[in-house]
């Protein structure tokens, strides 16, 4: 069995409560792990480090886990950027050009999709995002949603069924017969390939029945539920998915009293400490890109709300993969304190995710972990737009 100890670690965010340094990070100092057959097997001093098969000396930087990007859209082709300069001039973002890239999908061939989703995959493991989530939502038949979430799954284990993104053209004037198909048809193919169902539960996408009934098609068939949610403006999407016991609710840019109430009456008990068992998963990328008010992440917090952040990366409305730039984004706009960000993009993503292998550095844990080109956390947020990323360890391969 072959043994990879990362040593001359400066600071080793574990996010295991009361480790180190104590606090939601669980910050080691001068620290070292050792790891077996992808799996994190010891984490301690580095000055009783075990011997192992190979060594990768950190000179004293920063290792976290690795980020877990727990909302995207990398099935699609052709390119959105005139809509970003024109949003950018003052045009107003509404989710119509949705559909733009809904007629390039549904034009490009199979080979077209995979390596559009293999570049941006790749593009995110540079840059330390060790799991992603990926949705279809770009198809809006029954074979493009289905090929959609193959292609996903070739790269992710992380898939969601997103066929109800919008209405497609065709079924205009007819939302009812489309939502039919949704949970008829198109769920029947989508779901072998899927581990999730998600809705745009928004004005000129899906309203609370629809988006309701076609959430329970898929919890029926074992899909577990994520929801598109008060991003355009307040609305029924985050007290639906506490109702239906989602797993995440994401955006949540607009939130009223009663939805931050609703998401922190699902506070459970967990090993470290009391989590939400609905995550709000904000998307800041998604509010630089539009010009849009950015979400009250403070305000969540202070209510007890367990907060996850993702890129949104898609060619619309965000087009970044940089799960960094989204933690400077969350400490620049959002209120969050940079061990509150890089907690969120870490733990916070498994745990909107429904995951307790990713997202942690302890025995046990998968050994996904980044390297970083400072000696602190800190730096993400104190460094925006700089390469930090110096290695990542996906199941302990460095990649």
């Amino acid at each position: 069995m072959s043994s990879l100890l990362v040593d001359n670690i400066g600071e080793l965010v574990t996010n295991v409560p009361g480790t180190g340094e104590g606090g939601p990070l669980g910050i080691r100092r001068r620290a070292a792990l050792l790891v077996e057959e992808g799996e994190v097997v010891w984490v301690g001093p580095a000055a009783d480090a075990p011997a192992a098969d190979r060594r990768i000396d950190a000179d004293g930087a920063a290792v976290l886990p690795g980020f877990v990007d727990s909302h995207a859209h990398l099935v699609f082709a052709g390119d959105r950027a005139a809509e970003f300069a024109a949003r950018m001039a003052g045009q107003p973002y509404t989710g119509g050009g949705i559909r733009t890239t809904v007629g390039a999908t549904r034009a490009a061939s199979d080979e077209e999709l995979r390596a559009t989703v293999r570049r941006l995959r790749v593009e995110a493991l540079r840059q330390g995002t060790t799991t992603i989530e990926i949705k279809s939502g770009y198809g809006l038949t029954v074979a493009d949603e289905a090929r959609s979430l193959r292609i996903a799954a070739e790269v992710s284990e992380e898939t969601t069924f997103l066929g109800a993104h919008v209405v497609p053209a065709e079924y205009a004037d007819r939302p009812d017969d489309y939502v039919s198909l949704v949970c008829g048809p198109m769920l029947a193919a989508a779901a072998p390939h899927a581990r999730w169902i998600d809705v745009f539960c928004e004005r000129g996408a899906f309203d609370a029945d629809h988006a309701r009934a076609i959430l329970a098609c898929g919890q029926a068939v074992g899909l577990g539920v994520r929801v598109h949610a008060n991003q355009l403006g307040p609305g029924p999407g985050v007290r639906l998915g506490v109702e239906l016991g989602a797993a995440s609710v994401d955006h949540c840019t607009h939130l009223t009293d009663a939805d931050i109430d609703a998401l922190a009456s699902t506070v459970v008990d967990a090993p470290s400490g009391p989590q939400t068992s609905t995550v709000a998963t904000l998307l800041p990328g998604a509010e630089f890109s539009t010009r849009s008010p950015y979400p009250d992440a403070r305000r969540l917090l202070d209510a007890g709300v367990t907060v996850a952040l993702a890129t949104d990366c898609n060619p619309g409305s965000s087009y970044t993969s940089s799960m960094p730039f989204c933690v400077a984004l969350a400490v620049r706009e959002m209120r969050m304190t940079p061990a509150e960000a890089v907690w969120a993009a870490t733990a916070g993503g498994a745990r909107a995710l429904r995951r307790t292998d990713i997202g942690v550095l302890r025995p046990g844990a998968r050994a996904d972990l980044v390297i970083l080109d400072a000696p602190s956390h800190l730096h993400l947020a104190y460094r925006p737009g700089v390469p930090l990323i110096r290695q990542v360890l996906q199941n302990g391969v460095p990649r």
